[in-house]
């Protein structure tokens, strides 16, 4: 088991966005959470990614208990162990796509060109390596955030909407990009609104107003 949740919660004042959390995800497995606007998809996503913590309610990543963890501890783990996918891409603008890529390297270790420059190759996109984003299209810009999620080898990867900018050519793309990575064994937790996106995981969990209303294996093809 590589992530788990036990009666995780998130109140902001009055407000509780997240209520009594509970599940679990095994490595190389694909949970896809899903849920109508407010229904708490993008915070949970941000408390397993370490950029929140739970009002209350216990969370282990590769058993590390991240709700005991300070913020300076919080960043070291996902720095470490988790690679992040954003639907608005985050991409440092006076940076070219392969310098975006070498940044995340410099956190976590030591940048190396020639590495960086191969996680280009795999999202087919070492052509475009000394663009800078706005000389690359939504699609490609998405392709790079992928790259850069798996330049240190993350135990979890996160998607926040990874297809939401996209138009359909793209979401193609990127689509099979994610799905590719599902085949080579990465665990992968992605947030989206797209029951067809979704549906490609190995599990489905869906939110409604802060709580968790089902979880579900997908059933196989006959």
């Amino acid at each position: 088991m590589l992530l788990e949740l036990e009666m995780v919660s998130k109140t902001y004042g009055n407000v509780r966005a997240l209520e009594d959390i509970n599940f679990t995800v095994n490595s190389g497995e694909w949970v896809s959470i899903m849920g109508p606007s407010g229904s708490g998809k993008t915070t949970l996503l941000n408390i397993i990614g370490c950029l929140d913590k739970p009002t209350y309610g216990i969370i282990r990543l590769d058993g590390d208990d991240l709700s005991s963890l300070d913020a300076k501890q919080l960043t070291e783990v996902r720095r470490d162990k988790i690679g992040l996918i954003f639907q608005q891409f985050h991409l440092i603008p006076h940076l070219t796509a392969l310098e975006n890529i070498m940044v995340a390297q410099y956190y976590h270790s030591m940048p190396d060109e020639k590495e960086a420059l191969a996680s280009l190759v795999r999202v087919g996109l070492v052509d475009r390596a000394r663009h800078f984003p706005s000389q690359l299209s939504g699609g490609e810009q998405q392709r790079v955030c992928v790259a850069r999620a798996l330049i240190n080898y993350p135990k979890l990867i996160l998607a926040d909407e990874p297809t939401g900018n996209l138009d359909e050519a793209n979401e193609k793309i990127v689509t099979q990009l994610i799905q590719e990575l599902h085949q080579e064994g990465h665990t992968i937790v992605m947030v989206t609104h797209d029951d067809a996106m979704g549906q490609l995981g190995d599990r489905e969990i869906r939110l409604q107003h802060g709580s968790l209303v089902s979880n579900n294996v997908k059933q196989a093809s006959i």
